[in-house]
């Protein structure tokens, strides 16, 4: 309907009374909407490129001039027909404009900027921007800066169907210049501003469902008053079999104040659940402004971790604290305690029991040292207040928790009781009246504040930099739990990442259980529309570095990312302050945990098809086995095989490959390069069964011109 009322306005000027009986007969028919929520699905958006290099063939708009106070120059699109170099090594486009007109233009190729729209094919790939290691062998969480649309198309190709839970937090649509349309602001006034918002999550609602693991997963997708009525509505209807709900949270307790209307406190969490996904019992209620334990009984008493933690946690600050700890894969319990080594001792000196597994205090790659020493440890174990938490026998790294000295002197004394006991024999503890009840659907908790634990924790993290609303770290951890806090290998995704407190809250989640999960957050590199008008005043234009470096992604999620897992602000210094909460900790002890950065890229599928583009290509086939250990960014040699996967370039060395990737236990997926499908079941016939092969890149290309048909709806 837009479009139609766009072209009825051109014929207005040409053809008066024509145009008025059509704008009769256009509505009488939307008049005859059928029931449900009905909206106009706007023309596919189109996103720029800038930084990407114009090719003949591409769509391009034409921008301002340096130094132009305009946000776009030609706005139509023009397709480009040839381009040329003069003696000077200037290059020149010539243009035809993508229209019905035969209208060709002339323009220099550094005034031109490529534009995807979203009816197209895109072949992307993913260039590495940077890394943070600190998490020893330890899956990678990733940071892609890119469209999300386009990004979540890319990860249909890598984890269709294996995400176990999605939290966004998606642009409100306030009226604020807070989200873009087709390269453009949606301001309050904007007619279709509401239809246009619609299309814009539908389109990425879509792909998001076919990411979600179908048989248990959920999406958490959080709004405010403006549009959690439509979203509710779209929701039911792209999510048609799945149960919904809206849970009220308070996020602003002072509230924040509405001309003439009620100060508004809350936001809404709707939450979409796949599957079997269901909501635990808990012994928080989420409603109890003050403490959950008043209203439900205190929780099952917290055990602390036997790996030391906070400071002083080097092997060289008590080295009669670093021993090993033999454990039993079967029962999880400790069957043997080693004796404590010197610091010029090896681990490896140490020789490994049979049927057990040695474990040594770690973090990350580096030596730490336990909590306490063997005697203490033995007489805990005798009297069940040692636990063996999650457990990694390749790694030698376990959670083992034990109850302190404290504790079991509240035991003693009746403030705590032991209920029964675990598997492993150690003691399940609780205060008294402990119970577990079902979380309620309006959450009233002091550490969802957004001002105190989201602008003010993103500020110890950067100091000398803002961003708008972001959410409580505590608020998107306490979501999360409820899906994923069983689950320890979980994937977790946000495609609005923003400040990158989704993938902050899975860093914490991982902690409190040594556990394994991923994320994945993508986010673009947006520059907010007071920064964009003095760049521009100054000469820059959107690629330009001294553009690009105030842009969200650049200046905001990534370093945010990397200075929680560090510890360290961007300038070096150790972050101020404490978590609160389930967890409390110095902030500048960061986490064992590995993150790398991303930018997507748009690559010609010929050269992708003809093996030319194997390095971009080559970090979607490591998302896709995990995004674990080595990754293959070269396949030179013909063939490769890393921890989880194995490329194979040269069908002539297949036998070679094939028994190499056979004896790595781990390897899950063979990527085959070649067009023949006889070469490629040959290859596949003699692959060990827990292989899974993938034809390249004949699926790579398949997944992304299937995906394109959606585009256009």
């Amino acid at each position: 309907m837009s479009r139609l009322n766009d072209l009825l306005r051109k014929l207005e000027t040409t053809d008066a009374a024509l145009a008025k009986d059509l704008k009769r007969e256009v509505d009488a028919l939307a008049h005859r909407r059928a029931f449900g929520l009905n909206f106009e699905r706007h023309v596919p958006e189109a996103v720029e490129l800038p930084g990407r290099p114009v090719r003949r063939g591409d769509k391009v708009r034409i921008l301002p001039p340096r130094g132009s106070k305009a946000n776009a120059g030609d706005d139509r699109l023009w397709r480009v027909i040839a381009i040329e170099k003069d003696f000077a090594g200037a290059r020149t486009a010539t243009l035809e404009l993508i229209d019905d007109t035969a209208e060709t233009a002339a323009s220099q190729v550094d005034d031109l900027v490529v534009v995807a729209e979203f009816r197209d094919p895109i072949y992307p790939g993913l260039v590495s921007t940077g890394k943070v290691e600190r998490g020893g062998d330890k899956p990678y969480h990733a940071v892609i800066n890119a469209e999300n649309y386009h990004a979540l198309q890319t990860l249909l190709f890598t984890h269709r169907g294996k995400v176990d839970a999605i939290y966004i937090d998606p642009p409100y649509n306030t009226g604020a210049k807070d989200w873009k349309y087709n390269n453009d602001y949606v301001e309050g006034e904007d007619l279709y501003r509401h239809s246009k918002w619609l299309a814009f999550m539908e389109r990425r609602l879509k792909l998001a469902k076919e990411l979600l693991n179908p048989d248990d997963s959920v999406l958490i997708v959080t709004i405010d008053e403006k549009e959690y009525l439509r979203l509710g509505m779209l929701l039911e209807q792209t999510f048609t079999s799945d149960a919904i709900q809206m849970v009220t949270s308070v996020i602003n307790p002072m509230g924040s104040r509405r001309a003439d209307e009620f100060s508004r406190v809350e936001e809404y969490v709707f939450v979409v659940r796949i599957g079997t996904a269901a909501v635990p019992d808990t012994a928080r209620t989420m409603l109890d402004r003050v403490t959950d334990k008043k209203s439900v009984g205190e929780t099952e008493v917290r055990w602390t971790p036997l790996n030391r933690d906070g400071n002083g946690w080097e092997r060289s600050a008590r080295p009669n604290l670093f021993y090993p700890v033999f454990v039993d894969p079967v029962t999880r319990t400790i069957a043997e305690l080693g004796e404590s080594l010197s610091l010029t001792d090896l681990r490896s000196s140490v020789p490994d029991r049979a049927g057990l597994v040695t474990v040594w205090p770690m973090k990350g790659d580096r030596e730490a040292r336990w909590q306490v020493g063997q005697s203490t440890l033995k007489q805990f174990l005798e009297g069940g207040w040692v636990s063996v938490g999650s457990f990694d026998p390749d790694r030698r790294v376990a959670s083992i928790r034990y109850l302190t000295s404290g504790a079991q002197a509240k035991v003693a004394s009746g403030a705590f009781r032991v209920t029964g006991r675990r598997p492993d024999g150690s003691n399940i503890v609780v205060a008294d009246g402990a119970v577990e009840q079902r979380p309620r659907s309006v959450w009233v908790v002091p550490s969802h504040s957004a001002r105190d634990f989201g602008t003010s924790l993103l500020r110890a993290f950067l100091p000398d930099r803002k961003f708008p609303y972001p959410k409580s770290l505590y608020a998107v951890e306490d979501a999360l739990r409820f899906f994923v806090g069983s689950k320890p290998q979980a994937i977790v995704l946000d495609f609005f990442a923003g400040s990158g407190t989704t993938t902050h809250a899975v860093l914490r989640l991982n902690k409190q259980d040594n556990g394994f999960r991923r994320s994945v957050s993508i986010t673009n590199n947006e520059v907010g529309p007071a920064d964009q008008a003095d760049l521009r005043k100054d000469g820059f234009r959107p690629g330009d570095p001294e553009w690009e470096r105030w842009g969200i992604c650049d200046h905001i999620t990534e370093p945010r990312i990397a200075a929680a897992i560090t510890g360290n602000t961007p300038a070096g210094d150790s972050i101020k302050g404490d978590y609160k909460f389930t967890d409390e900790f110095a902030m500048a002890d960061g986490f064992d945990a590995n993150v790398e950065f991303f930018a997507l890229t748009y690559e010609a599928p010929l050269r992708v098809s003809s093996h030319r583009e194997f390095a971009k290509v080559a970090p979607l086939l490591w998302l896709r086995a995990g995004s674990e250990g080595r990754r293959i960014d070269d396949v030179s040699s013909g063939w490769d095989v890393a921890d989880t996967y194995g490329v194979l370039a040269d069908l002539n060395q297949a036998d070679d490959f094939v028994e190499a990737i056979a004896a790595q236990a781990k390897a899950r997926l063979a990527f085959i390069v070649t067009d023949e499908d006889r070469l490629f079941e040959a290859v596949v016939r003699d692959l060990p069964d827990h292989v899974e092969p993938v034809r390249l890149y004949e699926a790579y290309l398949h997944n992304f011109e299937i995906e394109t048909g959606r585009s256009a709806l």
